[in-house]
């Protein structure tokens, strides 16, 4: 194998790196506040119930009436359904019939391997908030949660193991937070963020024409990097039964530090490289309306919009800062709804529900096996239980279910190696059909000082 192979190999891993982050945030992580969960997160930038509102909206703080920390975790268990299957593998007509390749590759057979899905592991999503107010007006708060992530774990044999077998990509996030509330009508808040991106990305190649999974070469790549970012809010009361609030996230900008590394079956390191590339989180807006109805029942509406258009192409370079690969996304802005509400039962219990709808950012021509994605609604239920004045317990479960997607993907660059000259002399396809759902399980525990 040669240094074209190499070079095809480092494109697609990092490749697959970009696409699995873009995708986390079609995918993006919700699980901040296990209370707001309950009400499907509605109110997000204007329900002030404890101090998750340090990441909701900064604003919020300075409305609390005393200091309190909030911690608490939700379980994702997802389920996914792979169906409708077709898995072929190509191979140089020159080369399958014993002579030179020519450049025209023809079926020869469905890839080995099989389909079992319910790729991703049951993941727990931590999230820790302390929030104090210092005078009447002045508020201050610090935060750690995880704003993205996805992962994805295929079995050793998936079929489509030649574009994604595995994908891990994490972000953590430390906020400190300052709010100032004018009067009893206006607040205003600004957090800063530091952000840690991880990330680990693996597929398979065939290192000959049967593309026995047994044989294939696995080719990873890794890297993080950290940067910040800010958070702005602001929060209005034009009477004291309705609470407005609008908050700001910036984009992020990464730029990540990778190493590459291919190994054969038998743990030789087959070749391995750097790379370097440039990831951009998107800005995020955030607008909800909180009504209380009566002494016990409040309603909430909630629209966050993400700016994806931005994500337009992958850009790769290699150790020698030449391009490895430039390739369009063509993302779109996505836009999410949510509508809930919270009842108080009892002086102690807090009944809560909601609905989310939320659309993704990716589209039919580029989604892949590493989040295969679309279009998904989510219904919560919560509660909020009180057995004293300065603590409070809340639970939440969420139902997930997307709209059926499907996954089409094809590539040619397969095969190359020294004894055809570098030149890739094979080729894979893969396409199925995908049905994800996932179930939310949150607790939260607040304690006020």
């Amino acid at each position: 194998m040669n240094n074209k192979f190499n070079k095809l190999t480092l494109a697609a891993a990092i490749t697959a790196a970009i696409a699995s982050q873009a995708h986390a945030g079609g995918y993006q992580i919700n699980e901040q506040s296990v209370s707001g969960q309950g009400y499907g997160h509605a109110g997000r930038s204007s329900n002030i119930n404890d101090a998750t509102i340090v990441y909701g909206n900064p604003a919020g703080m300075s409305f609390l009436d005393r200091a309190q920390i909030t911690a608490g975790a939700t379980y994702l268990n997802v389920n996914t359904d792979i169906s409708n299957v077709e898995a072929n593998r190509f191979l140089d007509s020159g080369v399958a019939t014993g002579g030179a390749p020519n450049g025209n590759q023809i079926p020869v057979g469905s890839i080995p391997g099989g389909n079992a899905g319910d790729m991703v592991p049951g993941t727990p999503i931590p999230f820790a908030f302390y929030a104090h107010p210092v005078t009447d007006q002045l508020a201050f708060g610090f935060g750690v949660y995880a704003p993205f992530g996805s992962k994805t774990d295929y079995e050793d044999d998936f079929q489509g193991r030649y574009f994604g077998n595995y994908t891990e990509v994490t972000v953590v996030s430390a906020q400190p937070t300052v709010s100032y509330r004018f009067n009893e009508q206006w607040a205003v808040g600004v957090g800063v963020t530091y952000n840690q991106v991880e990330g680990e990305l693996r597929r398979q190649l065939p290192s000959e024409a049967t593309f026995n999974p047994d044989l294939d070469i696995d080719s990873r790549v890794d890297g993080d990097d950290e940067a910040w970012g800010y958070n702005l809010g602001v929060i209005y009361r034009p009477v004291p039964e309705t609470t407005l609030g609008l908050t700001y996230r910036s984009k992020v900008d990464y730029t990540l530090e990778g190493n590459f590394s291919a190994t054969d079956p038998l743990g030789n390191v087959v070749r391995a490289d750097t790379a370097s590339l440039e990831l951009t989180t998107p800005e995020t807006v955030n607008f909800s309306v909180t009504q209380q109805m009566s002494d016990r029942l409040k309603l909430m509406f909630g629209a966050s919009w993400v700016r994806w258009s931005q994500f337009d192409q992958i850009l790769v370079t290699g150790s020698q800062g030449d391009e490895i690969t430039n390739e369009q996304q063509n993302y779109t802005n996505a836009w999410a709804f949510a509508t809930g509400g919270e009842y108080q039962l009892t002086n102690t219990l807090a009944l809560r529900a909601g609905v989310t709808l939320d659309f993704t950012p990716t589209n039919d021509e580029d989604r892949s096996v590493r989040i295969p994605s679309d279009d998904r609604r989510i219904f919560s239920l919560g509660a909020g239980w009180s057995p004293t004045p300065d603590m409070t317990l809340d639970f939440a479960y969420s139902y997930l279910t997307e709209r059926g997607t499907f996954v089409e993907q094809e590539r040619s660059d397969l095969l190359a190696s020294a004894a055809t000259g570098g030149f890739p002399v094979g080729g894979a396809n893969y396409s199925a059909d995908y049905k994800n759902e996932a179930h939310g399980f949150g607790a939260q525990l607040t304690y006020r000082f």
